[in-house]
């Protein structure tokens, strides 16, 4: 018991000490110069390249840690690092020093009858902690987008990815001292205790501003549940596909195979198809096909087993499950009004699409669905900060408070008011 208290009190001790220095980092961060963050990000993207052969070495040592489990290929996918996903996580943080530095933009501004001038103006949020599973790259993804943005950011990775996340977080801390920056601007929690995810949704003693969750829907529920600082909620990708009887058949079979199969351990994949009654003749049977011909398992409802009995029955838990894998629910709905029902019931609020050549289908699937990205003729798979030209995201929010979509820079920052006078007094 006397060993446990002390353990406690270690983990304590070190998230503290962890807060306390990101907080010391903020300062100088909120007022670096552009051209010093540029430079921090662009030497982080060369210092990776050049440690693939050790960043791949550590990745290997993950790999073969969950060999045996029960972890789900999209999984392993995941917390797979190849030379070819390392270079593209150098060009994310290479795209990064590219964009426009959103801190000391004016987003609007006015002047008053009395001769005040107000502007609205973004700065950083502070210290920003970052808790995710599996993925290693989001080391880099979330340590070069809050450096963007002017914040202090302290990173817990999941322990399956933590050698790979070391490995990457080295050559971040390098490339900050490259530029003269704060090396504490960037940490990763050196421990896999749970206890510090604990630590963090407490906010270490008002030194986090905010908390972003990245994983599977127990860890987002934890912190949600939990934390006492504000947080980006991002919860699973139940993402839908409409095919309209408006659609041309050819492009929708292209953009559901695509949207389920492309990748299907990532939030945008396509976990349920909804096929319009009206284009059962038409349209169901070679999207199907399509899915099986890929390798796709297809859980189907009772409306499509009246016309194809072959397939597994889809049960109700099938509608609020987001599979990670090649599975997709099937279901028949009447019209744009059905799909819209089903939608509302069941969504996580993610990620919809819309397959029609209809426009007043495609008008009410924009106007009365309340996801954070809807998509026409377009595979779901594009709900990513990259994609949207955004360079990169930390993950797509799916609450409405602040920041909602694909989490990047801009969605980083806060704002501040100046106003500019030339001796007004209230009366």
């Amino acid at each position: 018991m006397l060993e446990k208290v002390t353990q406690t009190l270690d983990i304590e001790a070190l998230m503290n000490d962890i807060g306390a220095k990101a907080k010391a980092a903020r300062r100088p961060l909120a007022t670096a110069s552009t051209e010093a963050k540029n430079r921090a990000l662009n030497a982080m993207a060369d210092e990776i390249v050049a440690a693939t052969p050790a960043i791949l070495a550590a990745n290997a040592e993950d790999l073969r840690d969950v060999e045996g489990t029960e972890m789900l290929p999209s999984f392993i996918d995941r917390l797979t690092l190849t030379e070819k996903r390392i270079r593209e996580m150098a060009d994310g943080v290479r795209a990064i020093a590219a964009f426009e530095d959103p801190v000391g933009s004016v987003i609007a501004e006015w002047d008053r009858p009395n001769g005040l001038h107000i502007e609205r103006v973004r700065t950083p949020l502070g210290v920003i902690g970052v808790i995710y599973e599996s993925r290693p790259n989001v080391t880099a993804d979330a340590g070069a987008l809050c450096l963007k943005a002017g914040n202090a950011v302290i990173l817990r990775g999941g322990s399956d990815s933590r050698r790979s996340s070391q490995a990457i977080h080295a050559c971040l801390v390098r490339g900050l001292k490259a530029a003269g920056l704060p090396e504490h601007a960037i940490q990763l929690v050196p421990t896999t205790d749970r206890a510090a995810v604990g630590a963090m949704l407490t906010g270490l003693g008002g030194s986090i501003d905010v908390i972003v969750p990245r994983g599977g829907k127990s860890l987002v529920a934890r912190v949600q549940n939990e934390a006492r600082v504000p947080v980006f909620a991002h919860l699973e990708g139940l993402c839908h596909i409409y095919v309209d009887a408006s659609a041309d058949l050819e492009m929708a079979k292209s953009i559901v195979v695509n949207a389920k199969m492309r990748r299907t351990g990532i939030c945008g994949a396509a976990e349920t198809l909804l096929v319009d009654s009206a284009a059962i003749g038409t349209h169901l049977m070679p999207i199907l096909e399509a899915l099986t011909a890929a390798g796709c398992e297809i859980r189907a409802s009772a409306a499509v087993l009246k016309v194809f009995p072959a397939f597994r029955p889809a049960t109700e838990e099938d509608w609020r499950t987001e599979y990670l894998d090649a599975i997709i629910s099937v279901a028949i709905v009447d019209g744009i009004s059905g799909a819209i029902k089903h939608i509302d019931h069941y969504s996580s609020n993610h990620t919809e699409a819309v397959i029609a050549e209809d426009a007043e289908v495609v008008a009410r699937f924009f106007n009365e669905i309340d996801s954070a990205i809807l998509l026409h003729n377009a595979s779901t798979q594009f709900a990513d900060g990259g994609e949207f030209g955004m360079g990169g995201e930390i993950g797509i929010a799916t609450g409405k408070m602040h920041a909602r979509g694909p989490v990047g820079v801009e969605q980083l920052t806060s704002f501040k008011y100046r106003v500019r006078g030339t001796g007004q007094t209230r009366p």
